[in-house]
């Protein structure tokens, strides 16, 4: 990757991963867009311009002007905000992945497309999930991952577009506020711990989901990207995953630097839902044979980080509203 366009700069991974990007490769380097200008960053620190991505003369024109040789698609709409609106956010999510890889086709530009653990659903194998498996999603945003996945694998094949991929499972940051997603529970846990002592989780006891911390991802993006590409086998949507818990196991991580933390539930039935058709655990074997997938925090590490971090920054930095 040497000029790197960027879409859903906004959003929780791309908040972090374009000043990442801009770090390794020069901030000229890389363009970020989003539907609106976000004071910070990504629309100050290097070249930032508005796009709708299912504007594909927009796109197309972009990618053309700042001679894009890799487009990192992160723009979507997330798993609970997407429920609450299946025909807008398969528009967006469907409809924009599909305009994205016709513009990098007309542009021959590398490709990558996020995919997440909602591409699976209730009739996959829960634990040690196989990276080719079935895959009969429940939610709207699932189904659309799918798609995603199988349009990248489709361009390559047909078009010998360079596409690479990652599902995802829920991700963990301090920098910037999830987006309405099922995992959510795990960032705003620790703004919570710090801010009030106590955290009520909409998400049961016991429900296991796969996690990453966001130093783990954006590495891994960029570790695939620059892969060698006859070492990948699968090449689009790699399972990734560096820890899996429940709630419980996050308040005791947190309770052994914040001892009087208190943890209780209220469960959200569709949020739960969700999460319980996903996988407790991914096996990530052909992420680490063909491109040396090797995330570094484990729970406790990273507690210890976060809450360094929101101590630092103040507890309500974060505080609003991935996967």
């Amino acid at each position: 990757m040497k000029r790197i366009l960027v879409t859903g700069s906004n959003g929780q991974i791309g908040a972090e991963l374009v000043p990442y990007l801009r770090e390794r490769y020069g901030a000229e380097n890389v363009l970020a867009t989003a539907r609106r200008r976000v004071p910070g960053p990504v629309s100050e620190g290097g070249p930032f311009e508005i796009l709708e991505v299912r504007d594909g003369r927009a796109f197309s024109g972009l990618m053309g002007s700042f001679g894009v040789d890799a487009v990192i698609h992160l723009a979507g709409v997330l798993s609970a905000r997407a429920e609450a609106d299946p025909q807008g956010s398969w528009d967006v999510n469907a409809g924009g992945c599909f305009a994205a890889l016709e513009c990098a086709r007309e542009r021959g530009a590398a490709f990558f497309f996020p995919s997440s653990i909602a591409a699976f659903g209730p009739s996959t194998p829960p634990d040690g999930t196989p990276q080719v498996t079935i895959q009969r999603p429940t939610t709207i945003y699932g189904v659309a991952k799918v798609t995603g996945e199988l349009l990248c694998d489709y361009y390559h094949l047909k078009y010998g577009l360079d596409t690479r991929g990652l599902r995802f499972p829920g991700l963990i940051s301090y920098e910037a506020p999830p987006g309405g997603g099922t995992t959510d529970y795990a960032v705003h846990i620790y703004y919570e711990a710090v801010s009030q002592g106590r955290y009520t989780s909409y998400i049961a006891p016991g429900t296991f989901m796969d996690m990453m911390y966001m130093p783990d991802a954006l590495e891994a993006v960029v570790r695939l990207m620059e892969a060698e590409p006859s070492k990948l086998v699968h090449r689009n949507a790699y399972n990734v995953s560096a820890m899996s818990f429940e709630p419980g196991q996050v308040a005791a991580s947190i309770r052994k630097r914040i001892p009087s933390f208190e943890i209780d539930y209220a469960v959200d039935p569709v949020r739960q839902a969700i999460a319980a058709s996903w996988p407790r655990s991914l096996d990530c074997s052909a992420a680490r044979a063909e491109w040396g997938f090797a995330p570094k925090y484990d729970l406790d590490a990273m507690t210890t980080d976060m809450l360094e971090k929101i101590q630092k920054r103040g507890p309500t930095a974060g505080s609003g509203l991935h996967f």
